[in-house]
């Protein structure tokens, strides 16, 4: 059937990137991964699952892959998650989720405490955020201007960081965010910072 058929086709995607990390080693070329740091805070547990992967890889074939090569599978493993069609798609995620994230980052003038579980469920919100917004499936607006309103006055820095996210989207990415949208990340912005230092 069509799930099975597109398990099976990840599956030899995982594999043709484990065969191409191999053969780049061996041919002495190391290509660096700018989004590694990133990749380890937003999908913690895949990257534990890829560490271990990577660690087979290099007893099994007897080579010493770089690190960066953790990350790239990494994302395969995201990508097998997430039901991606393709591996640029999660990838495209991924910088979408990094880009947010330093914004409110330098917002705040905070480092985050990846411990919390607010962090955890910020970047869970991140994830599915960002991929609605790159396939064109935002939130629908339920026209629910009362609680908008509510939480935009009530949560006023962190909807103030919100419209600064909704001009980077929009001047990069030409798309508008919905009040659905701000109100969900004014939420899950005011939790990340505020409450994670409880």
């Amino acid at each position: 059937d069509l799930h099975s058929t597109s398990r099976r086709q990840r599956q030899m995607c995982i594999r043709d990137s484990i065969y191409m990390a191999i053969t780049r080693y061996l041919d002495g070329v190391v290509v660096k991964n700018s989004m590694l740091w990133d990749i380890k805070r937003f999908y913690e547990k895949e990257y534990q699952a890829a560490k271990k992967v990577w660690k087979m890889i290099n007893q099994t074939f007897k080579v010493e892959l770089p690190e960066d090569e953790i990350g790239f599978i990494t994302l395969h493993i995201v990508n097998a998650e997430m039901d991606n069609e393709n591996l640029k798609q999660t990838m495209e995620v991924t910088k979408l989720m990094q880009e947010i994230s330093n914004i409110v980052r330098y917002y705040f003038s905070v480092e985050f405490n990846t411990e919390s579980v607010y962090y955890y469920r910020f970047i869970t919100h991140l994830k599915f955020f960002a991929q609605r917004l790159l396939t064109d499936k935002e939130y629908e607006d339920d026209q629910d201007n009362e609680l908008f309103n509510t939480i935009r006055q009530k949560y006023r820095t962190s909807y103030k960081c919100v419209e600064k996210i909704a001009e980077f989207i929009s001047r990069k990415y030409e798309k508008e965010l919905s009040d659905e949208e701000k109100l969900y990340l004014t939420i899950h912005i005011e939790r990340v910072i505020y409450k994670s230092r409880d």
